[in-house]
């Protein structure tokens, strides 16, 4: 929490503006979607892919992957909090990109991905952590049906749950291998593939003390 103080303080003086600094509400949250646009956000290589209705985040029409480029915390989040409620529809895959940073084309080489999968062919269901702590062919989550969907990271541990109850904890390996490692960036909305539709709405994030 220290360190994003130190950020956006850093921020503000080079602004000149402390209005136009974002502030978290009285619990720490800082909201990253407003529900009216895509400020603050950035499409690679399908911008097509996002759109806003109806206070939501529609995710649909092939890969792309919108990340969170704007001021809180200058988009580098290291332990964290993120809700965001969701909703799949039938044969649907999308994902929560964690640790990761901006990328023009293909899919997020840096970071970890919470997959969002009711019904889609994959074994890789809602809750995982893919390919590194998967929950495999029955999903937590319904199609057509608002869930929460919440991801917790503190230092080597993440926690993701869905609608309050715990549906994976990760401990990184001490001797974990490559770049794939817990470290610190933005967050990401993935568009899977063409017949994909997945929407979100209240996405928030609440940094946490080392």
């Amino acid at each position: 929490m220290k360190r994003c103080a130190a950020i956006l303080s850093a921020m503000v003086l080079a602004a000149g503006c402390y209005a136009e600094a974002p502030k978290p509400d009285a619990d720490g949250w800082y909201t990253l979607f407003d529900g009216k646009s895509l400020d603050g956000w950035k499409a690679s290589e399908k911008a097509a892919s996002f759109s806003v209705r109806d206070g939501m985040l529609c995710v649909e029409d092939g890969r792309s992957h919108l990340f969170y480029m704007g001021p809180a915390c200058d988009h580098n989040f290291t332990n964290f909090e993120l809700k965001l409620d969701v909703m799949t529809t039938p044969g649907a895959n999308s994902g929560v990109f964690f640790h990761t940073q901006w990328q023009e084309r293909g899919w997020p080489r840096l970071g970890f991905e919470a997959q969002v999968n009711t019904t889609h062919r994959d074994r890789v269901k809602t809750g995982s952590i893919y390919h590194v702590r998967d929950v495999l062919d029955k999903a937590p989550s319904k199609d057509n049906v608002w869930f929460a969907y919440t991801l917790r990271v503190r230092g080597k541990r993440v926690v993701v749950e869905v609608d309050g109850k715990v549906v994976n904890d990760y401990t990184e390996p001490a001797a974990v291998q490559g770049a794939r490692k817990l470290s610190s960036g933005t967050v990401a909305i993935q568009g899977h593939d063409p017949r994909s539709k997945v929407y979100y709405k209240n996405i928030k994030i609440k940094p946490l003390p080392d």
